[in-house]
């Protein structure tokens, strides 16, 4: 691995008067697609705007590089692509005229522009409203021309708060195949609370609750802490209550007169229960209650 091509978060803390947004965040991102899972107000959109220079930590550091990306100014602003949460789009813009507006702020020069801009709207099927205005796209229109814009600078980074919100399932499943395709060239990071986008997209997790890292690592190996402990068992609706009671439960489903349950944790005795192969959500909901009954987090 190019250590050109790491960027390294160390004891990361952020504060706004009382509260600590952030504790101590520590983890590393080499090429490759991660995915930031937690709940809304768990320090995600605060760790991308830290990433991405919009703000700035009250400790620790951000190295890209082993440089500073505080030191590293416009240097590390020219590498990185970037689309908030709440991203905002010209309206009386085409589409077209929007990502040529962003290529000037980006300060691509034009001629590369008029090659760059064409490839972004194809990257992200608009090339046939190109020249329409903005304020008739959908939502998930809109959030396509965010991806384009930030990835109009060919970066080396790209960062994407909450990018699949407002995407149809169709559009879910080609975000998922673009930025798979990213993988080999580009660290990208992309945020949400929704684990099927992060199975679908990422192949490595990082997962942070309450302002401190739950747990990072490979997909594949955080499902393995979860094997032997994902069941599943057809029950009537009380004892879905029993079961709600003791395990965490991850879906409950009505089929004919008996209610079908996934759950969490140890079988539960004297209910007839068959092992599951896990899946992420099984994961991070054990996750959320181990931390929670530990009081770790």
């Amino acid at each position: 691995m190019d250590s050109r091509m790491e960027l390294q978060v160390e004891r990361l803390c952020k504060s706004y008067r009382k509260k600590e947004a952030l504790r101590n965040v520590s983890f590393k991102l080499e090429r490759g697609v991660y995915g930031l899972l937690g709940e809304n107000g768990a320090g995600k959109s605060t760790l991308m705007r830290i990433l991405t220079t919009v703000d700035v930590p009250t400790g620790g550091s951000v190295l890209y590089g082993g440089k500073n990306i505080i030191h590293m100014d416009e240097d590390y602003r020219d590498r990185i692509g970037y689309m908030p949460q709440d991203y905002s789009v010209y309206p009386g813009f085409t589409a077209r005229d929007f990502l040529n507006y962003m290529g000037v702020l980006k300060g691509i020069p034009r001629d590369e522009l008029k090659v760059r801009i064409p490839e972004a709207l194809e990257f992200v099927s608009l090339s046939d409203v190109a020249d329409k205005k903005v304020r008739t796209f959908s939502g998930g229109m809109k959030r396509r021309i965010g991806i384009a814009q930030a990835i109009l600078n060919d970066p080396e980074i790209l960062i994407l708060d909450e990018p699949t919100a407002g995407l149809d399932p169709k559009e879910r499943i080609r975000f998922s195949n673009l930025l798979g395709s990213m993988a080999k060239e580009k660290i990208v990071l992309f945020s949400t609370h929704i684990v099927s986008d992060i199975e679908a997209i990422a192949d490595r997790l990082i997962f942070i609750r309450n302002g401190e890292i739950a747990e990072t690592g490979r997909i594949d190996d955080l499902l393995g802490k979860v094997a032997g402990k994902v069941w599943e068992a057809a029950v009537t609706q009380d004892g879905v209550d029993a079961v709600s009671a003791e395990r965490a439960v991850i879906h409950v489903k009505q089929t004919g007169k008996d209610v079908q349950i996934r759950f969490v944790g140890e079988p539960i005795p004297g209910i007839a229960c068959s092992p599951a192969v896990p899946a992420l959500e099984d994961y991070y909901i054990y996750v959320n209650e181990n931390t929670k009954r530990s009081g770790r987090i």
